[in-house]
């Protein structure tokens, strides 16, 4: 007879939840995931609070055909990594993304205290963006204007629903 599976780990469990929440489009949810003091990171994206779980809902709803996997959790007390790979239609340029994400968080009281998401902005801009991203994706000046739509994205939608 086999030994019993050992249970995962409270904090993988945690990812586990916070992925299978994006995947059925729950920001409520995922917002849930993180402490009120939390801060998510990743190349596009900077935000803290309240601001984490307007962004994940921002994306739930938005992301009308987002198909999305996750794998290769690890947790323990404190940290964890996970990867996940969303394939969705990008809303400004209508093409389709198939992001690679590396996930790594810390933990504080059962909930996500940081998390900081990185992938390849230039592979992304190519697939979102076409041409331009391909030509100039690499480039601090097309960087940076990312970041400002995002950025000015996430505030318009944070706006209407105030």
């Amino acid at each position: 007879m086999a030994p019993p599976h050992p249970r995962p780990h409270p904090n993988q469990q945690l990812i586990d939840h916070f992925y299978a929440s994006f995947a059925r489009r729950d920001g409520a949810a995922m917002a849930a995931c993180y402490l009120p003091d939390a801060t998510f990171s990743d190349p596009v994206f900077e935000v803290a609070g309240a601001e984490i779980g307007a962004m994940w809902t921002m994306f739930c709803e938005r992301g009308r055909d987002l198909a999305l996997t996750w794998r290769d959790i690890r947790a323990d007390d404190t940290t964890g990594a996970a990867r996940w790979e969303p394939t969705y239609t990008f809303s400004i340029t209508g093409r389709t993304v198939h992001n690679v994400i590396d996930a790594a968080f810390t933990f504080r009281d059962g909930r996500i205290a940081t998390h900081r998401d990185t992938f390849d902005l230039w592979r992304w801009s190519r697939m979102a963006l076409g041409v331009k991203g391909a030509l100039l994706g690499w480039t601090p000046f097309v960087r940076d204007a990312i970041k400002v739509q995002g950025r000015r994205g996430l505030d318009t939608w944070i706006a209407r629903r105030a």
